[in-house]
């Protein structure tokens, strides 16, 4: 008689998944914060909004990591793209305003290794700490047949809180306002088709090589965590500075990306020579050959977050970013005339 057939044998490992389950809790937990009342056993997670709000409202956001974790995948290394999740969404929400509040993740993966599978919690557990947010929970999938071995899909989901009188929509935006830039650290989690493409498919440069001016492996670089910027924004928002607008610079680039946050009537230029270029930008454009246009229409060439400010709030706006941690500068500012958009200049 043959074997019954079990889940284990279908290639779903039950055991596996609660070991992952175990592995991961230390790092769930440390980023509770005490608005959170239910723990990781619960179906369902719970947390209180807490705060004075007149109106409190809920800003959601979700996005994924994309072709970034294939550079993962490569080298074996696990316990950063988590950060990356975290920030992809909790940069997105805290541009209306919005207190990271909670963070939510889903991992679909071939076959579940439970190592594998804690470490990715622990990189969004620490970007759920660097963004002030719970990891309230999350799913882990194990999908036999949907990845290719070794393989996985890591998306999230980002809840935050604000006052509805506080909301930051762009309506504020004026001529004369400063856009203040955000340095970035690197490619952050955008544009990696296209270096995939050009690094490693086209000149297959290895990724335990420093193929120029990177300081350090072309792997590392690659690698490199995308930058949380809420925390030091909520510093703002502490402090009653708020931006007339704030924009994550991510699939679209600087142009793309500013230009959502502009009135019509009015146009953001950009000096794209007031800040420094990361060296991983101009490798990318040097050796693909990639003409300067399609560059900064998808990366964000070395600036992850703009704001809009009031020419008066500037230095009050730069000194609270100091404070936060963070490094500053006046990039450009808004024009009368156009019909909202941005130019690069």
């Amino acid at each position: 008689m043959s074997e019954k057939p079990t889940y284990k044998q279908a290639g779903v490992d039950i055991d596996a998944g609660e070991l992952a389950v175990k592995l991961m809790k230390a790092a769930v937990k440390s980023t509770h914060t005490p608005a959170v009342i239910s723990g990781l056993s619960d179906f369902g997670g719970m947390v209180g909004l807490g705060g004075d709000y007149a109106e409190p409202v809920l800003v959601g956001g979700t996005d994924g990591v994309g072709t970034k974790l294939k550079i993962a995948f490569a080298l074996d290394k696990h316990d950063t793209v988590g950060q990356d999740c975290v920030a992809m969404c909790v940069d997105d929400i805290v541009c209306q305003g919005a207190r990271p509040l909670l963070f939510l993740d889903y991992i679909g993966i071939g076959k579940l290794i439970p190592e594998v599978v804690a470490k990715i919690v622990e990189g969004v557990a620490a970007g759920c700490r660097i963004a002030g947010c719970a990891l309230l929970g999350g799913e882990t999938a194990e999908l036999p047949g949907m990845y290719a071995e070794g393989e996985y899909d890591l998306a999230g989901f980002a809840v935050g809180v604000m006052d509805r009188a506080n909301a930051i929509d762009g309506s504020a935006v004026t001529a004369g306002d400063a856009l203040i830039g955000l340095p970035s650290s690197g490619l952050h989690s955008n544009g990696y088709s296209l270096a995939r493409h050009v690094l490693l498919e086209s000149e297959k440069l290895p990724l335990d090589g420093d193929p120029g001016d990177l300081g350090r492996t072309l792997g590392e670089e690659l690698l490199e965590p995308t930058r949380i910027y809420a925390g030091s924004l909520v510093r703002l928002f502490d402090r009653g500075a708020l931006p007339h607008a704030l924009m994550h610079i991510t699939g679209g680039g600087i142009g793309g990306n500013v230009a959502r946050a502009i009135p019509e009537g009015l146009t953001a230029h950009v000096d794209m020579d007031s800040f420094v270029r990361p060296p991983i930008f101009d490798l990318i454009q040097h050796v693909g050959g990639v003409e300067e246009p399609e560059m900064r229409r998808t990366f964000n060439l070395g600036i992850g977050m703009v704001l809009a400010v009031a020419p008066e709030d500037v230095a009050e706006t730069i000194e609270i970013l100091i404070a936060a941690g963070e490094r500053p500068l006046v990039i450009g500012d808004v024009h009368p005339g156009g019909e909202g958009g941005c130019e690069l200049t």
